[in-house]
């Protein structure tokens, strides 16, 4: 029926096992049980714990979590793709486990490879079985979310945010300022680059994928500044998230027709990174810190990631949750500027730069340090501290001159090459970022 990671602390099964094995001794002692007895007991145990719809590890989670009462959350998470391998799904699956460390009545279960054909029947097939919360983590995905809302009123639901807002009072839409981080891996990248051209493996034109991308090239930017830079950023789509050939065919014709030095993506596969491997240039993360987390590469070849902690923006949901908020903030836009504190005490923010399990400037790789002059180390210090603290912003700072590029939406033009859309110093509202940033800014050469 559905997956399941955690169950809620097992400390608290050991003195109703105790009890529950007084009463059998004593059961046994009365009746004298036959051994036709036992075997029906057997048969109850193997029929619970074989069955992969059961979503549970054992029979006793199951009558744990039956007898726990209303105190019991459960979060679900619809994931739109496979959680192995990807770093999207896999944050987002991290999150639900941290938050079942983190809170002894919380639980989380869930979906993978998720359509949108599949979201509502997934959802109610969840519910009945005690989902409080439940979450689709793609917009196309979690949208026909919506259509259930009024039919499960006491249930929280939510989706990602990628250019559509709409919300009901139990449809929590939600994303992080992921640009924050990306502008501190656009400084990184700028110091890197010696050919003085770096590239970008995308997935597809859409608000999300422009503003994450631009976050990272005012980085760039700012860095060629600093450093009397000339820098060439190339960007070239794939057509989706996850397709691993044509990611690799990307990568390599970035390397060998535009002499890129230094790779990012914004898609979810693992081949942009094999062909910076094999092609010995730097490599930029998103999403997780994919050398600490998933062990692919290594800092000799991935100069620095992004990290997201999905759930800074799921604890506030259950937090809204657990008291009995009727009308919870229905749309989250947290940034460096948010964080929680896990299980084992760490605090972390919304979103870090991250690498080999270390963050801040010590997230830099060893072997990419001795290249980047101290004023772009001073300077990711700084930036990454006034967001922490709530002081600064890239998109604040900035002005936003349109490249000419982007995606046109629904009433929503391209502003043409050159226009000043935002001035330095505005601060951008987050219904403007999240549902109407839909051009590139200047100085990017979108390839076709």
């Amino acid at each position: 029926m559905f997956n399941q990671r955690l169950s809620k602390d097992e400390a608290h099964r050991i003195p109703r096992l105790i009890m529950l094995l007084l009463l059998l001794v004593l059961a046994l002692a009365m009746t004298q049980c036959t051994s036709s007895g036992g075997e029906e007991g057997d048969e109850a145990v193997d029929s619970g714990g074989s069955s992969d719809a059961a979503g549970t590890t054992d029979s006793a989670d199951g009558e744990e979590s039956a007898e726990a009462g209303d105190d019991t959350i459960t979060l679900a998470i619809q994931h739109f793709s496979v959680i192995e391998g990807t770093t999207w799904s896999g944050a987002h699956d991290r999150a639900g486990e941290r938050l079942a460390e983190k809170y002894d009545n919380v639980e989380y279960v869930f979906r993978e490879e998720v359509g949108p054909d599949l979201t509502v029947p997934y959802a109610e097939e969840l519910i009945s079985s005690g989902a409080d919360i439940v979450i689709g983590n793609a917009e196309f995905m979690g949208l026909p979310l919506q259509d259930i809302t009024e039919k499960y009123p006491d249930v929280y639901f939510g989706s990602i945010i990628a250019s559509d807002l709409a919300t009901e009072r139990n449809f929590i839409r939600l994303f992080p300022r992921q640009y924050q981080a990306l502008y501190l891996e656009g400084l990184i990248a700028g110091a890197l680059t010696e050919t003085g051209n770096i590239g970008i493996v995308s997935a597809f034109p859409s608000v999300q994928v422009i503003r994450r991308t631009n976050g990272f090239v005012l980085g760039v930017q700012d860095a060629a500044e600093m450093l009397g830079k000339d820098i060439n950023i190339y960007v070239k789509y794939a057509g989706d998230w996850f397709l691993p050939p044509e990611e690799r065919g990307i990568a390599e014709t970035l390397v060998s027709e535009f002499d890129v030095d230094v790779i990012t993506h914004q898609t979810d596969s693992g081949s942009p990174l094999d062909v910076a491997v094999e092609q010995e240039i730097w490599f930029v993360g998103k999403d997780m810190d994919i050398v600490g987390f998933y062990g692919w590469s290594d800092t000799d070849t991935v100069a620095v990631s992004f990290d997201t902690r999905w759930e800074v923006l799921y604890d506030q949901m259950i937090n809204d949750y657990m008291s009995d908020e009727q009308n919870p903030e229905t749309v989250l836009y947290l940034g460096m500027d948010s964080s929680i504190t896990l299980a084992d005490g760490t605090e972390v923010p919304t979103v870090d730069i991250m690498n080999d399990g270390k963050v801040g400037l010590d997230a830099i790789s060893p072997a990419a340090l001795s290249a980047i002059p101290q004023e772009i180390l001073d300077l990711v210090e700084q930036r990454r501290g006034e967001m922490i603290n709530g002081t600064w912003d890239p998109f604040t700072a900035h002005a936003f001159v349109s490249n000419g590029t982007g995606l046109e939406l629904e009433g929503i033009q391209i502003p043409a090459e050159g226009v000043e859309v935002k001035p330095a110093g505005d601060e951008p509202t987050a219904e403007w970022l999240l549902s109407s940033f839909n051009f590139d800014l200047q100085g990017v050469t979108i390839l076709e």
